[in-house]
């Protein structure tokens, strides 16, 4: 792989790991800006004055110390610019490389408010992806500073199948910007991130989770029961029989031989009448 400063290159002669977001998202404006900004007909958007995009700039030094102090590991790399060996239109301007593992890493500034640890795997897992594929990692960690003074670290490993759909999409892309075809959004979201399980949390302060529990205990021995009901009512079921009912529900056999049951209403009956 080739490497050189950021500053040298013209982000319109390949496709960044910001770029991959943008390619395999749902916003058709915003890719349609991106295919003109590759193209040379427009400039690119002026981030100067975008609160966020500076913060994210600002805070990725800080963020990078905080991992490093807060992990033992060792960011290099920082602010490289890689080229993939063979399809050269592929670059990745790294936030740096874990030496210890040789993970991509990725330094993000995100809002609290509205803060998940899925949401931000989902958010930014094309550009992970990306960056990993340039680069030949096997994981990337995601380091994550919000406005509400909390920092989270997620490790994200390689998806294969995905990085098939981010690379055929990539390049359906790069053929438009090359041809002058408009280009249309690919319509493949990212995979369900896999997160490491790592933490205890205590729930006490919710009130969704203080009501739901009430309920779950209130009806466990319901439940129970119910569970208990159905065994012992399929087992009373002759195998023979294709359909069983009374006293209110049903029970269905299947093909399969699977039994099934439903409520059914009885039809109220009447006492005779005398004359």
């Amino acid at each position: 792989m080739s490497v050189s400063s950021r500053k040298t290159l013209d982000r319109g002669a390949f496709i960044g790991g910001s770029d991959a977001r943008i390619i395999m998202g749902d916003n058709e404006a915003a890719l349609l800006q991106l295919w003109r900004e590759k193209r040379g007909e427009v400039e690119p958007e002026d981030l100067s004055h975008n609160l966020i995009v500076q913060l994210g700039t600002i805070t990725e030094h800080l963020n990078r110390n905080w991992y490093e102090r807060n992990t033992g590991q060792i960011v290099t790399e920082v602010q490289r610019q890689v080229f993939h060996p063979v399809k050269r239109w592929m670059a990745a301007t790294l936030d740096g490389m874990v030496v210890g593992t040789g993970a991509v890493f990725e330094a993000k500034f995100m809002l609290p408010w509205s803060f998940s640890e899925e949401g931000a795997a989902e958010k930014h897992m094309a550009q992970l992806q990306h960056n990993m594929w340039v680069t030949a990692s096997r994981t990337a960690v995601l380091s994550i500073i919000t406005g509400g003074g909390k920092w989270v670290e997620m490790t994200i490993p390689a998806d294969p199948l995905y990085q098939h759909l981010l690379i055929t999409a990539e390049k359906r892309f790069w053929r438009c910007v090359e041809s002058g075809e408009s280009p249309h959004l690919f319509g493949v979201g990212p995979p369900r991130p896999k997160i490491e399980a790592v933490r205890t949390v205590d729930m006490s302060g919710s009130n969704a989770w203080a009501e739901l529990a009430g309920l779950f205990q209130a009806t466990r021995q319901a439940a129970l029961d119910h569970e208990r009901s159905k065994t012992e009512l399929k087992a009373l079921v002759p195998e023979d029989a294709r359909e069983a009912s009374g006293h209110g529900i049903r029970a269905r056999r299947s093909k399969s031989g699977a039994i099934s049951f439903d409520i059914v209403a009885e039809e109220p009956r009447h006492a005779a009448i005398q004359r």
